[in-house]
């Protein structure tokens, strides 16, 4: 985990903001895995803060659903077993394809062509083996399309259940024609935007979730099963 430093000394100007991004994006890129402890000793070190700030940012973690705390055990990187995640898919797919019908009627021409260039990036990053670049657009993508809905609640509520599967790193475990799927059904979901057609976007963007979950929970399964 990188050190945030300006001038020579460690960045304490919203120090608890730093923290939080910083501990955030290392769960998500897998330096830190389910179930790991989260030292707030070890952590501010590591960050080159006081513990204040990485403690105010576990606490936002919490919130968000990528941390855990229990008694006699500190915070952890909070565990999903496969039930857990099949039901979380359940719940994205609701919230993202409402958003996508939202965006069919919503999205500027911008809003469009952006989402457009996004493909094209990702269909560039899936031929390469740069995991968090493929992370990196992909979210990129989600998240436009529910900037475009135009509902900052929807945005709020599908920040989780869109960044919980990326701490299982589900995307190590796509194959190059998985990925082209995953390619396929993007520039599908901003064709039916482009064409307002909100009742297609909703249902090729659950359709998308879908394919997602059936992947993740299923190697999650595998992992228990061999456990």
């Amino acid at each position: 985990m990188p050190q945030i430093v300006q001038g020579g000394q460690p960045l304490v100007r919203n120090a608890s903001a730093v923290a939080t991004e910083l501990i955030r994006q290392a769960i998500l890129d897998g330096g830190l895995s389910p179930g790991e402890r989260l030292k707030e000793e070890e952590l501010a070190q590591r960050l080159g803060i006081s513990r204040t700030p990485v403690r105010e940012a576990l606490l936002i973690l919490q919130t968000e659903g990528l941390v855990e705390a229990a008694p006699n055990r500190g915070a952890t990187v909070r565990a999903h077993d496969a039930d857990d995640l099949d039901d979380l898919y359940q719940l994205r797919a609701l919230l993202e394809g409402h958003a996508a019908r939202q965006a069919a009627l919503r999205a500027t021409d911008e809003a469009i062509a952006a989402l457009w260039a996004s493909c094209d990036r990702f269909s560039n990053v899936a031929n390469e083996d740069d995991v968090r670049a493929i992370v990196q657009e992909n979210l990129f993508f989600h998240h436009a399309v529910l900037e475009a809905s135009g509902s900052a609640r929807l945005d709020a509520m599908v920040r989780k259940v869109i960044e919980l599967p990326l701490v299982y790193k589900s995307y190590i475990w796509y194959s190059p024609r998985q990925r082209e799927i995953s390619v396929h059904y993007h520039r599908q979901i901003t064709h039916a935007l482009e064409m307002r057609d909100a009742e297609r976007a909703e249902w090729v963007m659950k359709e998308h979730v879908f394919e997602a979950r059936d992947l993740l929970v299923a190697h999650v399964r595998e992992l228990e099963d061999r456990a």
